[in-house]
Order: structure tokens, then sequence, then C-alpha cells
């Protein structure tokens, strides 16, 4: 099989963790190859996504790694053999592929908190509040394109509501509540389904405002979703042509200890509630 020419986030976080694991073990790429038969460039493609591995690879790659992570090798097999076709593929040629990605990595996620100042979390978003976002900068959008992109968003949120949703947390800026993006009645149905969203037993929202002293975090926007080990956990940065995914260990204790000074910040979830309620009788 050639190697993939565009792996997705997910497949590049797969050969990433086997990079990881062979570092670890003090191997040379080269040494690693050799010892499973392959060659250097197919060590490479797999450390890097583009081509694909098997169960029975993948365990001979961490035997020879001396890795005793049963817990982990087990995350990586899953990953590595998963054939569920996701929804988000539907869109693939249409739309960007870190859009793709990023709706692959709250599927998959275990449990999710989102950090957002200026705008409402994408999940928590509903659809005039999406249209005036993305005709903001552009009001000569392409039709077809603009349905395709808020079609994909509005499906986004039905992660929340699955069989068996993770939990999710979104941390918003009061900046973020007040901000009419749209008419008034838009503002007002935006916070309506903020509301509703946040009585879902996997859904909790917190509110930042702008009362609350020494908080700095305004050049923040983000989602940490958890992996089903911490090691496996992700980054997800916005950033204004698209998303970048971290996954290093400095940068999830960073991110980590980022939302923990954050939070401390946040309201509890009822006090949060009663204040989402005022802004919206006062609209």
């Amino acid at each position: 099989m050639p190697p993939r020419s565009n792996p997705t986030a997910r497949q590049e976080r797969l050969g990433a963790e086997l990079r990881k694991m062979r570092e670890r073990a003090g191997m040379t790429a080269r040494e690693a190859a050799k010892r499973l038969g392959v060659s250097p460039m197919q060590m490479s493609h797999m450390e890097v996504g583009r081509l694909g591995v098997s169960e029975e690879r993948l365990r001979a790659l961490a035997d020879q790694y001396h890795c005793g992570d049963a817990a982990l090798v087990n995350a990586l097999v899953a990953m590595a053999t998963e054939r569920v076709r996701g929804w988000w593929e539907e869109y693939r040629g249409t739309l960007a592929a870190t859009s793709l990605d990023l709706a692959a990595l709250e599927w998959h996620s275990t449990h999710m908190r989102c950090l957002q100042v200026v705008h409402i979390p994408g999940l928590l978003q509903v659809e005039p509040y999406m249209r005036a976002l993305f005709t903001y900068a552009r009001p000569t959008h392409a039709s077809d394109h603009l349905e395709a992109v808020i079609d994909f968003r509005l499906r986004r949120r039905e992660v929340l509501e699955r069989e068996d949703p993770p939990a999710f947390t979104a941390i918003i800026h009061e900046a973020a509540l007040l901000m009419k993006v749209g008419d008034r009645n838009a503002a007002r149905e935006q916070m309506d389904f903020i509301m509703e969203k946040s009585e879902l037993p996997n859904v909790t929202v917190r509110v930042v405002p702008f009362s609350a002293e020494g908080f700095a975090g305004m050049g923040y926007a983000m989602t940490y979703a958890a992996g089903p080990l911490p090691q496996l956990d992700t980054v997800q940065i916005d950033h204004m042509h698209g998303s970048d995914f971290l996954h290093a260990e400095a940068q999830l204790d960073y991110y980590r200890a980022l939302l923990r000074t954050v939070e401390a910040s946040a309201l509890g979830p009822e006090k949060s509630r009663d204040f989402i309620h005022r802004i919206a009788r006062e609209l």
C-alpha cells in the first residue's frame, strides 16, 4: 500500500506516539526498522502517520521497545485498527482538513474542557450566531460552501447528546456572552441554547465575569481533549487560519496548569447559569 499523502491528525498522532515509544527506548529509527524487518523509509512513514500499522506490527514494536505499559499499547492498537468511517469524512474535499480533524478529536475524546474569551464555543453555537460569524468578513461567502460550513458545525454539536457523550466543560468569559454576534434575537437564542445545554448531565458551563480579579487569559482560545490515557490527551488551539493540535508532554502540562488557573477565576455552574439568565433577561 502506498504511503498516505495527507494523513489525518489522528493518524499523525499514532505515528508520533510510536516515535516517542522508540525514543524512550533509546533506539534509532534505523535500528528499529532492522529489528522489525522493514526499510528505514517505511519506519519513517509509520512515525509520521503516512503508513498504517497492524496490531501485530504495533505489538511487535512495543515488545522490542520494552514498553510495559499495557494500557498505552492497547489504546494505540485501538487507534491503529479502528475501521469506522467518521461522519466528518463526508466533508473531506469540501472543508479544511483541520476542521475534520477537530470533529474527530471531539468524537474520540472522553472529556473536553474549552476556554473561549471572545467567542461562544463552537459546540454551543446556534445557527444565527454561526451565520453572522462566518459572513462578517465575507458578506459574499459562496452559498454552497457557507451551508456546508454551517451544516458541519451543527453536526459537531451532536457529540454532546450521543448515546455515550464525553463530559464537556465550557469556560466562557463574560465578553463573549455580551457581544451581539448577529441581532438581538440571535443573541437571545444563543443565551437560551447555552442555558438549555448546561442542563445536560455531561455539560458544565462556567462564566468568567469582568469582575474577576487577576484574570489575564484574554489571549487564549483552546480545547483540551482528554484521551483514553493522560499521555494521549490533545490541546487544540484556534488561530486565524485553522487549528494546531499539541500533544508534547510539556505542552499538555502547560495547558493543564493554564486551565486550572482560569477555572479559579470562573463562577460555579449554578452561579454561571444565573449569570447567563440575567444577561438573557436584559437583551
